[in-house]
């Protein structure tokens, strides 16, 4: 271990118990002057709730409520009836280490994970493209953490799975409530204070391969009217490459909530969140002097410099209120959001840098602040409130200032301007979506009118000036009526037949409505994306224990963007080609212990499996007749999780995916090789101890693979590593 990562430990140690020691200080004297509760010693050892139905909104960390596996056909002002979702609930498998999302969407068919060994996250969506998860809609509580919407739409922050009691997950079209993107919703649901004590916490720390280390302390609790819930979150390491693949992340979040337990809430939430994370670039097959070749040396580094750096700032106000016939909630925040990267020039495709651009890099900048504010109804109505009637606002804008310089060093800090920008969105979409019950039959007619106004305007862009090309300047307004229908048709035994049908759409982005480059003419005529989606599935609980879903599913993705050569050298940027996903998506799991016994207990042995499969195709464009990239066939997910309540969790998962392309040109040098990679994980609380451990060995069986291939090279995953910590809890 280096005297570095000690030095960082150290301190990360520290912070956690001076954050913990800050809150219990800080409490009101009231707090500090009171005993908690007494505490039966049999309370940690009690089985996790395994509800019959969605009943919670939101839990405390200690809370062990095991909610799902389908969303309601209501919830909160939300309407579900007829969609297809799915619940991704942490309690009921061991803890999940250092964001590890292939555990996190063991369950999620449909969803495909590009893996990266950074803090960084790029999920897919039935063959839609990963990267940072630009076409899905992600959220937190409820609120976008995309850098912008529309402007920018990648999902740099996520926040600690820590901190996270679930993901709720919408499919495709059937997600217009939370946004047009067509690969669906991801909303985290994060934790709020615990009602039933006024002090209680819990610190752990991790250790694990290539110097991994990760600190997680909160503490929480509930005096009177007032709960209040914070953590602080470290994690580092040094990384599976030879150098310059180390990273180091700080977070920490504040919350005040206001008459938690009663039908009016308010939410007050502070956070922050910085991390840094080194590049050490991409491998490749090709031999020669340069070459960082995979098969010699997949530790091998081709880019030293490279530097990565997010931070993350964010408030957030939120009211709920519920009355006799629905739900009312209104949520506000400001985020101030700085993405900033350094890279060394005069590289290629898994090659060092080379040539006098070696001895440059380039600087980039990006800077969002967003003032953001929803409000959202729901009113259930009819003779037994069996219909429903939901609407919602929201209205945001994001200030995004964006400056690129050359440095003068491969590692340089700091250069001269190159391109210098201004972007800004101001958007003010409307929701609203009717469901009406007749007997069985549910039908539910919604509608998203998107209003968005984005404005480019280049200040400074050294090529052009040059080459004597205008800077560019684009202001365009847009509006965008999304229509979307569910049906459901409730069958026996807790079964349902589901069908929805919807519009959504991909808007442009900021570098493509102005590019940069001086040989780029910017495109006045260029249009959104847009796509519609069809699914019909059957969703069922047929006996205890016993959880079942499959569906087909059809997508037709039009007007899709890419660069489009022009005479002279130049070139634009397009609408060039639709594409087609079509397949099916089969889940199910199964309580073993619960057919041999024929009746519930403390203890469960679920099996699942789970499988996509997908048939994608570009249908017309320069791609005509290639797969899109990260569009595998076939995706299982499978294995083995056993619970004894909250107090022993041990979990065998897999994850065995057919080969794909990283581009849509399906070239060869960007071909992802099938790979199967199996987890085991476990989780146990120490009779009669304040005490918890957890424990895990990831890529068991050793799975030499990569499923994330850039334009610098191939981006290795993890062999087998492993992993122990200990949580002492109060």
């Amino acid at each position: 271990m280096s005297s570095l990562s000690s030095r960082h430990r150290c301190r990360a140690v520290h912070q956690s118990l001076r954050f913990a020691a800050f809150l219990s200080a800080a409490l009101p004297g009231s707090i500090l002057s009171a005993t908690n509760p007494p505490v039966p010693s049999d309370v940690a050892a009690e089985p996790a709730t395994r509800l019959p139905a969605f009943r919670v909104e939101a839990e405390a960390e200690s809370d062990h409520y095991i909610q799902g596996p389908f969303l309601p056909d209501t919830q909160g002002t939300r309407i579900n009836a007829g969609k297809k979702t799915t619940i991704l609930d942490f309690d009921s498998q061991p803890r999940i280490n250092g964001n590890n999302y292939r555990q996190a969407l063991a369950q999620a068919p449909g969803l495909v994970l590009s893996e990266e060994t950074s803090p960084l996250v790029s999920i897919g969506y039935r063959g839609l493209e990963p990267h940072r998860a630009q076409f899905t809609q992600v959220l937190k509580d409820g609120i976008p953490i995309h850098a912008d919407q529309f402007g920018y739409p990648e999902a740099y922050y996520t926040p600690p799975l820590d901190t996270v009691d679930r993901i709720e997950f919408t499919r495709g079209g059937a997600a217009l409530m939370y946004g047009p993107q067509p690969g669906g919703a991801l909303n985290y649901v994060t934790n709020r204070p615990r009602t039933d004590r006024i002090l209680s916490g819990s610190t752990l720390q991790t250790f694990g391969s290539e110097d991994y280390y990760s600190s997680f302390t909160y503490v929480d609790g509930t005096a009177g009217r007032v709960g209040y819930y914070g953590y602080y979150n470290h994690r580092e390491s040094d990384g599976i490459r030879a150098a310059n693949s180390d990273y180091s992340l700080d977070a920490w979040l504040g919350r005040l909530v206001l008459d938690g337990a009663s039908a009016s809430r308010w939410i007050l939430t502070l956070e922050t969140y910085a991390e840094e994370h080194g590049e050490p670039g991409g491998l490749t097959f090709a031999t020669g002097p340069n070459a960082a070749n995979y098969l010699a040396d997949r530790r091998a580094v081709s880019r030293r410099h490279d530097r990565f750096n997010l931070d993350r700032d964010a408030v957030s106000l939120i009211w709920e209120h519920d009355f006799g016939r629905g739900t009312f909630a209104a949520r506000a925040w400001a985020i101030d959001y700085l993405r900033a990267s350094r890279r060394q020039g005069g590289g290629g495709f898994g090659t060092l840098p080379t040539g006098a651009a070696a001895a440059t890099n380039t600087i980039e900048r990006q800077q969002f602040t967003t003032l953001g504010a929803e409000t959202k109804i729901r009113l259930d109505w009819g003779d037994r409130q069996q219909h429903a009637f939901t609407a919602g606002i929201q209205v945001f804008q994001t200030d995004s200032p964006r400056t690129d310089s050359r440095g003068a060093a491969a590692d340089a800090v700091a250069g001269s301007i190159l391109a210098k920008s201004q972007r800004d969105v101001v958007a003010a979409p409307v929701f609203t979506e009717a469901l009406f019950r007749f007997g069985k039959l549910s039908v539910t007619p919604g509608v998203r009118v998107e209003s968005i106004r984005q404005r480019v305007h280049e200040l400074a862009n050294a090529a052009k000036s040059a080459a004597g090309t205008p800077l560019g300047r684009r202001d365009d307004r847009t509006t965008v009526p999304l229509f979307g229908l569910a049906v459901g048709y409730d069958l026996p035994a807790q079964g349902q037949l589901y069908f929805n049908a919807a519009e959504s759409y991909r808007p442009v982005i900021f570098t493509q409505a102005v590019p940069n480059a001086a040989t780029n003419v910017i495109n006045a005529d260029l249009e959104e994306g847009r796509a519609v989606q069809f699914e019909l599935g059957y969703r069922a609980q047929p006996a205890p224990g016993l959880v079942l879903d499959a569906s087909v599913f059809h997508l037709d993705f039009d007007n899709q963007i890419g660069a489009f050569a022009l005479p002279g050298g130049l070139s634009t940027v397009a609408n060039v080609g639709r594409a087609v996903h079509r397949g099916v998506e089969l889940g199910g799991s199964y309580d073993l212990l619960r057919l041999l016994r024929g009746t519930s207990g403390k203890s469960s042995l679920s099996f699942y499996a789970n499988a996509l499969f997908l048939d994608a195709e570009f249908k017309s464009g320069a791609a005509a007749g290639r797969t899109p990239q990260y569009a595998p066939d076939r995706l299982v997910r499978t294995g083995l999780l056993f619970t004894r309540g909250s107090a022993l969790k041990f979990a065998l998962t897999g994850t065995l995916s057919a080969d794909s392309f990283a581009d849509d040109a399906n070239s060869a040098q960007r071909y992802v090789p099938a790979y199967a990679v199996w987890d085991l994980t476990a989780e146990a609380r120490l009779p009669g101890l304040p005490v918890r451990v957890i424990a895990g060995v990831n890529n068991v069986f050793d799975e030499d693979y990569y499923n994330r291939i850039r334009p610098d090279g191939i981006d290795p995953a993890p062999r087998r590593n492993a992993y122990v910590g200990v949580a002492l809890e109060f």
